[in-house]
């Protein structure tokens, strides 16, 4: 399925001002941007509310749209609210998981495995969105689907950018299986712990996230 042109242009923002190019609190011309990329106005305006609701950007009236990095604390905070939240997804699902949805599970991961083998980084995170939807479905709780989607969004830059370390797909890859592994067991706890090691930033990659926030100039 082609992707939409101005998903595309967002995520080529998003490694702007990942590498530097854009930096904390700079504003983004509209008109600057819809050049560099050869379109109207249209699809960077559509980009730019996208990356307002995973917050990278700001849409302040009258004045224009500019960058926000959060800072360490801040993310590291999110992160491991999104690991608890995860977590509780995982023990519901493991007893209200529907056989359909293994499957879906499963199909996934076959196409996570094989962004593996191709080193596409993108590819993968693509059905890694599906993979963490579909268990928050599963747990079978409304509002708790709504929050995790909510701050998903909220991290889905930074969750990219973790793809991106050295090693991090086949790992990610193996934690996905174990995933699995367990809701297929029906072990509620064995499930919890599984996704929250998978989220949690901790080790190499805290040092590899901290890294990639770009201080104000």
């Amino acid at each position: 399925m082609d992707r939409k042109r101005s998903d595309i242009i967002a995520d080529e923002i998003e490694g702007l001002i990942f590498d530097g190019t854009f930096g904390d609190g700079e504003r983004l011309d509209e008109v600057q941007l819809a050049e560099r990329f050869k379109v109207s106005r249209t699809p960077v305006r559509e980009a730019f509310q996208r990356l307002a609701q995973t917050g990278l950007v700001e849409q302040l009236p009258r004045r224009g749209v500019f960058v926000r990095q959060p800072g360490p604390i801040e993310l590291i905070n999110m992160f491991e609210v999104m690991a608890e939240l995860e977590s509780v997804c995982a023990r519901l699902a493991a007893v209200r998981i529907t056989d359909e949805a293994l499957k879906d599970l499963h199909d996934t991961n076959a196409r996570c495995n094989q962004a593996v083998l191709a080193q596409d980084s993108d590819g993968y995170f693509r059905e890694n969105e599906r993979f963490h939807a579909i268990l928050y479905r599963q747990s079978g709780n409304a509002f708790l689907e709504q929050e995790c989607l909510r701050l998903h969004r909220r991290l889905q830059p930074f969750r990219r950018l973790q793809l991106r370390l050295r090693g991090r797909l086949k790992q990610s890859m193996q934690e996905h299986e174990n995933i699995v592994a367990a809701l297929e067991d029906g072990d509620g706890a064995r499930a919890a712990d599984a996704i929250r090691d998978h989220v949690a930033v901790q080790g190499e990659k805290f040092h590899h996230l901290i890294a990639s926030l770009k201080p104000a100039a």
